[in-house]
């Protein structure tokens, strides 16, 4: 087994980044008050120790400043707590298991918790580190100090079993806070909903999933004018399950942009309705700095999501296919936001194989004249296959229905077209049409 513990300079770890360490391993455990992760078969998952020391190193910086944590390797969790305990913050600490006794043995007396009350005595005897106490007669100590001390060091040196209660991840997130000092302006809200954001995110990261949706919410002081609600919230949309704070943070700042407050705010909120499993990306063949500066970009996703905010969901659309025999009702457009997800791939009517689709349609079709029964466009044009007849629409009331059949032709200066004849046209209207070509 392989522990590692962290402890935070300023206390106690905040749930939050309880959440953090869960995505690591499922064995996080809270000891006193420092995290213990047991991580042996988590080391070949990311890469190595030596790797995932350094990624643990680089986000918690991130979370809790540099040089706020210490961070210490050991066979046991009690050992790797009195190891982080007497290492300086920002520092991190390694125990072996074939030298561990002989380090715990030069550690100050002061890492053993539960002899905090007994030191006076304890140095009064001269001891000053933890092999002095070992080497005292067990039975005479316990008479003075009681057997916590013994059984707290016994743990760390291996001769004792662990028990610990493994934390978890609640099945829902919901977070809330409230404001250091009321706020007018929708924008400042950005900066004081980050602590939520970044909850969010780890949170996501714990469960190994995903949101593609948000609810924030505020609520107004208590001296708002009386014809105000309670608060209000807005919905951040994604185009795809993810969990990335920056993302989330510029999809925020376009919502507040275009905010106005009617009161002051005194309380934020922020609410997932629902996670989705996340599958994990490949790891990328190309160097460290190439992988950070493009995880550093923002896609194509996040700048539609962005634009829909922003310019309004009508002024930002997308083509959805759609399964129709009419050519031109094989795509309709509508709001990026409103399409569905890329799922299963969509079942769409299958030409014969003699019969390959144009890449251009033309918009309307472009009516030809004909030489008795030869169509004509900048010279004779050439039957090659035909005739493949469509017919379909009579259900559709925001499209005519068609009746056609379509011919293969090639033209000796503009290459292959596509033709087809109206088969319900009336008499003295033209008889052929253009309406495709092939790049």
């Amino acid at each position: 087994m392989l522990w590692l513990a962290l402890r935070r300079a300023a206390g106690p770890w905040p749930e939050a980044l309880v959440w953090w360490a869960l995505q690591f391993t499922p064995r996080v455990a809270r000891l006193e008050e420092a995290l213990v992760l047991e991580l042996a078969a988590s080391l070949r998952l990311f890469g190595g120790r030596a790797h995932l020391q350094q990624r643990l190193l680089a986000e918690l910086q991130d979370l809790v400043g540099v040089g706020q944590a210490s961070l210490a390797w050991a066979p046991n969790s009690r050992a790797a707590l009195l190891l982080a305990r007497a290492a300086t913050p920002g520092e991190l600490a390694e125990a072996a298991a074939g030298n561990l006794a002989a380090q715990l043995d030069a550690l100050p007396l002061s890492v053993l918790g539960s002899a905090q009350e007994h030191l006076p005595l304890l140095h009064g005897l001269g001891c000053r580190r933890l092999g002095d106490l070992r080497r005292l007669p067990r039975a005479a100590l316990v008479r003075r100090v009681g057997v916590a001390p013994l059984r707290e060091l016994d743990a760390a040196l291996g001769q004792g079993a662990e028990a610990h209660d493994w934390c978890q991840a609640p099945e829902h997130f919901e977070a809330k806070r409230e404001l250091p000092q009321r706020c007018e302006q929708a924008q400042a809200l950005l900066q004081a909903a980050e602590p939520l954001l970044q909850a969010a995110c780890l949170w996501l990261s714990a469960r190994h999933a995903g949101a593609a949706e948000l609810q924030f919410g505020w609520q107004f002081d208590a001296m708002r004018a009386r014809d105000l609600g309670p608060g209000g919230q807005i919905r951040l949309a994604a185009s795809a399950p993810h969990r990335r704070l920056r993302s989330w943070q510029r999809l925020l700042a376009e919502h507040l942009q275009r905010l106005s407050l009617p009161a002051p705010v005194s309380d934020l909120w922020l609410r997932i309705e629902h996670a989705e499993p996340l599958a994990e990306a490949s790891a990328s063949l190309l160097s460290a700095g190439a992988e950070a500066q493009r995880a550093d970009g923002e896609s194509l996703d996040e700048l539609l999501a962005r634009l829909s905010v922003r310019l309004g969901k009508e002024q930002v659309r997308q083509a959805r296919p759609v399964s129709d025999h009419r050519p031109e009702c094989q795509q309709r457009w509508q709001p990026w936001q409103d399409a569905p997800r890329p799922s299963a791939a969509q079942n769409r009517p299958e030409a014969p194989a003699q019969w390959p689709q144009p890449s251009w349609l033309l918009n309307p079709p472009q009516p030809l004249r004909a030489l008795g029964e030869q169509p004509l466009y900048q010279g004779p044009l050439t039957l090659l296959a035909g005739p493949q007849r469509i017919e379909a629409g009579w259900w559709d009331t925001e499209a005519p229905a068609c009746s056609r059949d379509y011919y293969l032709a090639h033209s000796a200066r503009a290459g292959l077209l596509w033709l087809f004849r109206e088969r319900r046209a009336a008499r003295g209207e033209a008889a052929w049409f253009l309406h495709g070509m092939f790049a």
